[in-house]
């Protein structure tokens, strides 16, 4: 594929050195959850504010913070799906198959290393997918237009709906409002060379 910035990725062979940053930010702010549908007039929700909230909460709930790289994690746990431009709704992923998972798989370990994100141990990898599952249920309410009870019943979330959207408290805003893409892509640059080694 060939990026904004003109370099090319082999999405069969990546390495960490084919895209810039300014890539990934446009690639996650472009790339959109919920298969891009939305109760919000413009933009749906892209993977860059979702990225933004999961840092946003898990910070608000880690006792003692988050260090540089824990936070650098946070922020690009799904920057995989910035570089393929496609974040594949969960019912579909069973059948996508085992090829879909690796490329996936290669993506983000080349991403892993380009950053120097650190592995996550079996502690981080649950606080991280709490905040990532209180964050798709409330997605689920606030942009996609499910009810609560939806959310369990028919999506099988199992998190309680939040009404704060973490985001509100440093970019105002109305909540829970999906950004334009340039403003989600430069908010999530922004971050991420916050986070610099």
């Amino acid at each position: 594929m060939r990026l904004p910035s003109g370099r090319r990725l082999d999405l069969l062979s990546p390495t960490p050195f084919d895209w810039t940053d300014e890539d990934l930010a446009i690639g996650l702010a472009r790339t959109f959850r919920w298969g891009g549908h939305s109760v919000w007039p413009g933009a749906p929700l892209s993977v860059a504010q979702h990225s933004l909230a999961v840092l946003a909460l898990r910070r608000a709930k880690a006792k003692g913070g988050l260090a540089q790289a824990e936070a650098r994690r946070e922020l690009l746990h799904d920057a995989e799906e910035g570089l393929l431009g496609f974040d594949c709704i969960s019912p579909l992923k069973p059948f996508l198959g085992a090829g879909f998972a690796a490329l996936q798989d290669r993506l983000s370990a080349v991403v892993a290393l380009r950053y120097a994100l650190p592995p996550w141990s079996p502690e981080t990898k649950r606080a991280h997918k709490a905040c990532d599952i209180a964050l798709a249920a409330a997605e689920a309410v606030h942009v996609a237009g499910w009810t609560a009870a939806e959310v369990r019943g028919t999506l099988g979330i199992r998190a309680a709906v939040i009404d704060a959207d973490p985001l509100a408290p440093q970019y105002g805003g109305d909540p829970w409002r999906p950004w334009p893409p340039e403003q989600a892509a430069e908010r999530f640059l922004s971050a991420l060379r916050s986070l610099a080694r």
